[in-house]
């Protein structure tokens, strides 16, 4: 079977070989083929029997399912047929055979020392046909075959793969494999590398050269995959890559003209279409993948604003003849690019700005019969804080949430609920109308301290001293006073604007070291209530009182439906140079202030008008000492409880006028050492402090004819004062 011009193909049709199949092998594989089998040669070099020794083995068959079809690597193809039978029957195999001429095979010319390695000079043969060696027959194994194309300076190389089927052995070919270089040789930069089944499958060189390594793994397992087949053009009249390098963008190898785009950490530039500023050429494809950094530390945006738009619209006055495509979350893959955000055309007036969702942006530019100047467009990336509200028009972390643009909504640390950043400040800015008032409550809290802080709960400037969040009422004279300081898990408890102020202000703090997933907030502007809240008063002229929270002894409810949160508001004042020394005999609200902190609801004590308060929740134990005593002749509370909260018995406290110092004129305790007011004495209640009751020890038969115990503050208020300067 030889021939001077040609090689050999065969079709085996039929195989009829009797078989001893042992558990586990497929039938046509070793060693199951005993009895009957057919072998098949397809790389013999010479027509010769003895040559079969030294020619590789090309296969075994037996049983139902004949092999595949052949091509021979050479001009012989030999097949041998084995029984152990005296009598066969008919019929045991039937096959076709033809003499194929071998110029296709012979892609340019030939390389010495390879059966299958060719140069091909565009100069020579400007287009042409890429065929693997004995396709469409299984290909051999232990194949090195290369194919290198060098065109003239200016010219680029196109191969379009029609036909390819090779082993597959993993997304990373490590078997048998088709190597694109974009070069002359196998030391240039690699455009990809293929096997399996591939479609549409187009390879561009960046420059004159381009070289196609095919390699098949000598092993002894039998694969019947084809090869591949495709065509090759060289030409100067592909897109010139100018229009990417003329800016920051790099082309993506392979390619006709898509580029990509990395941000070097808030950077910006330019995108062109092809061969601007002169009109595009038509039927042109280009994609533009323009990415913005993502990684632990950083996390941006693209922002898009056309200089220059030119693409003409269709006849029907439509966009089917060219149009410029984008995908705001960056669609990457084939299946995706029906799924656009926009389809932009036309030459009257320039697009919008457009803004990626996420850190990717994506272009598809296609160019139709009719021809336009293209356009030109600038981008930005753009630090992305994932923040819901009116962002700074500087880039910086900065937002406004304003009542008459949105009455209520969320807010969030940047990328919440993934890590925010570090070495971050971000700013939240709430502004009222008149007569408003702005409540914060918080859901989600998670903000990074030392692990020694977070142990007993994080709260005020001598613990959170890493990341921290801290919250100020905000006044119109631009002053700010803070409310707390929050870190840990330790969540800032409800909170509502202080009447007087403008509005709130949220900071957000975080060092160099260490990050967590941060907060989810929201807020809630709301008529403003009386300076009281809901329930509270203004208490003067007294020596002693009694505070509850609403319906104690019976648990407090949060806010009537419609309101985001209940609050009650006491300011209690005694004489010049006395002290209010305030003493809880039961306190229970919902919260914990070492794990969670006081969500939900909480008691704010300010023993010092002029600085932040104290935040109390959780329950006290029986024998747990709560006592707090002013700095001055003034103090505040405040209680509140937000939409979520499901209730708790409240509190019970009582406040006293107590002196300090050596002298007493009147009562003095006996444990505490504070001095009281002489008609305290013996009144049912412990006015001494917590762990001495002192004022009620020995008090005999008096205690039938003493004053009945005051009534609680949260009920009756005693007597009310004109508003001063510290109550806002």
């Amino acid at each position: 079977m030889t021939s001077g011009v040609a090689r050999v193909m065969t079709d085996c049709l039929l195989l009829c070989c009797r078989s001893c199949c042992y558990s586990g092998a497929a039938v046509g594989d070793l060693p199951s083929c005993v009895h009957e089998y057919m072998d098949v040669y397809s790389e013999v070099v010479q027509p010769d029997a003895a040559e079969l020794i030294n020619s590789p083995f090309g296969g075994r068959y037996c049983g139902p399912i004949p092999p595949r079809r052949r091509v021979s690597l050479f001009r012989t193809l030999a097949l041998a047929f084995y029984t152990d039978k005296n009598v066969s029957t008919s019929d045991l195999f039937t096959g076709r055979y033809s003499f194929i001429n071998d110029s296709e095979y012979e892609v340019g010319s030939p390389v010495a020392g390879s059966p299958c390695s060719f140069l091909v000079k565009g100069a020579v043969k400007p287009t042409g046909v890429i065929v693997s060696p004995t396709y469409p027959g299984a290909y051999p194994k232990a194949l090195n075959c290369h194919y290198q194309f060098l065109g003239v300076p200016g010219e680029r190389i196109r191969i379009e793969f029609r036909d390819f089927d090779l082993f597959f052995g993993g997304p990373h070919c490590p078997f048998d494999y088709v190597k694109v270089y974009d070069g002359p040789d196998n030391n240039s930069a690699v455009i990809g590398t293929y096997c399996g089944q591939q479609r549409n499958l187009v390879v561009y060189s960046s420059e004159s050269a381009l070289l196609v390594a095919f390699v098949t793994l000598p092993r002894t397992a039998n694969t019947q995959n084809r090869g591949f087949k495709g065509i090759f053009e060289f030409s100067n009249s592909f897109t010139k890559l100018d229009f990417i390098s003329k800016n920051d963008g790099e082309h993506i190898r392979g390619t006709e003209c898509d580029q990509k785009i990395l941000s070097k950490k808030e950077s910006s530039g330019f995108v062109f279409s092809p061969n601007y500023p002169f009109p595009y050429m038509p039927k042109l494809v280009c994609r533009y993948f323009i990415y913005g950094m993502q990684d632990a530390q950083h996390l941006e945006r693209v922002r898009l604003e056309f200089v220059l738009f030119d693409i003409p619209k269709g006849s029907k006055g439509d966009c089917s003849d060219g149009y410029l495509k984008i995908y705001l979350k960056g669609q990457e893959t084939t299946d995706s690019y029906d799924k656009f955000d926009y389809e932009m055309c036309g030459e009257e007036s320039l697009p919008a700005v457009v803004v990626s969702d996420g850190p990717r942006l994506v272009m598809v530019f296609s160019s139709g019969e009719l021809m336009g100047r293209g356009f030109k467009a600038n981008y930005t990336f753009e630090t992305e804080y994932k923040v819901p509200g009116t962002a700074a028009p500087d880039g910086s972390c900065f937002f406004t949430y304003r009542s008459s643009s949105k009455k209520s909504g969320d807010f969030n640390s940047p990328r919440y609920p993934s890590n925010y950043p570090s070495g971050t400040n971000c700013s939240y800015l709430f502004l009222t109308n008149n007569n408003e008032q702005v409540t914060l409550i918080f859901d989600n809290f998670k903000i990074h301290a030392d692990s020694a802080n977070a142990s007993v709960g994080s709260y005020g400037v001598v613990l959170c001293q890493e990341d921290w969040l801290e919250i100020y009422n905000v006044y119109r004279d631009s002053t700010e006073k803070m409310v707390g300081r929050y870190c840990s898990t330790s969540a800032p408890g409800p909170i509502e604007s202080n009447r007087g102020a403008i509005g709130l202000k949220v900071v957000l703090h975080t060092d160099s070291e260490g990050v967590y997933s941060g907060f989810k907030a929201r807020y809630s502007f709301e008529t403003a209530k009386s300076i009281f809240g809901d329930c509270g008063g203004n208490v003067s002229s007294q020596e002693s009182g009694v505070m509850t929270s609403p319906k104690f002894p019976e648990n407090y409810d949060g806010p009537t439906k419609g309101q985001s949160s209940v609050s009650c508001n006491w300011y209690v004042s005694v004489r010049p140079r006395f002290k209010i020394l305030l003493n809880f005999e039961r306190f229970a609200i919902e919260g914990d202030p070492a794990l969670r902190g006081c969500p939900a609801a909480v008691l704010r004590i300010w023993t010092d008008l002029s600085s932040y308060p104290k935040e109390l929740c959780g329950e006290k134990g029986a024998m747990d000492r709560w006592e707090y005593i002013s700095t001055s002749n003034t103090m505040r509370f405040s209680f509140i409880a937000a939409d979520k909260a499901v209730g708790a018995q409240g509190f019970r406290a009582v406040w006293t006028e107590v002196q300090e110092g050596p002298s007493c004129d009147e009562f003095q305790c006996e444990t505490s050492g504070f001095c009281i007011p002489d008609k305290l004495k013996c009144n049912l209640v412990n006015n001494c402090g917590a762990d001495d009751n002192s004022d009620e020890a020995y008090c005999g038969s008096r205690m039938a004819q003493t004053d009945r115990p005051l009534p609680p503050l949260g009920l009756i208020l005693l007597l009310l004062l004109p508003k001063v300067a510290w109550l806002s």
